[in-house]
């Protein structure tokens, strides 16, 4: 008898993980499909959603690690605890401002908090060199099937509105 229910408990389905991330960033919340380049408005990046930044600073969407930042400040990769990675890439094509115009407040391997900056960015200064500052927010693929990511689009304020919520099994 003791072994029917020890067999129970194995056959159990596996556990699903539910993580609700706030908005790195304050603006208008809107659609990948919005995003003007085709490696993620294709959802070739992975599955999340674009802020239109309305002020210049990302912070960070959960307590978690920073897995990379990329050298020219213009984007990061954030680690959840339960191994979820969220790349945050503040504008398009901004890469080839090489820095200029974004000031980084992290490091690869820092751990940092709900709510702390990141980065700041200058949003002016971006538009001026002739570039777009919609940023978006991407659940990385990590190899493993695809988690369910339900989006919240409109206005949202950073560290406050939850703009997507991410279903895993573990």
């Amino acid at each position: 008898m003791f072994s029917k229910w020890k067999s129970k408990k194995e056959a159990q389905p596996s556990k699903i993980t539910t993580l609700e991330i706030l908005a790195p960033v304050s603006g208008q919340a809107v659609s990948l499909t919005g995003v003007p380049d085709e490696t993620f408005s294709g959802g070739h990046m992975g599955q999340g959603i674009a802020i239109e930044p309305s002020e210049g600073k990302l912070i960070a969407p959960f307590d978690g690690k920073i897995a990379h930042v990329v050298k020219s400040s213009h984007a990061v990769i954030i680690e959840h605890s339960s191994g979820l990675q969220l790349l945050l890439h503040i504008g398009m094509d901004t890469v080839s401002l090489k820095g200029s115009g974004f000031i980084s407040h992290i490091a690869s391997g820092d751990e940092v908090k709900a709510g702390q900056t990141l980065i700041e960015f200058d949003i002016a200064s971006i538009q001026a060199a002739g570039y777009q500052t919609i940023t978006p927010v991407i659940v990385t693929r990590n190899g493993e099937a695809d988690p369910e990511v339900v989006c919240r689009y409109g206005s949202v304020t950073a560290g406050k509105d939850i703009i997507l919520t991410v279903a895993s099994g573990q």
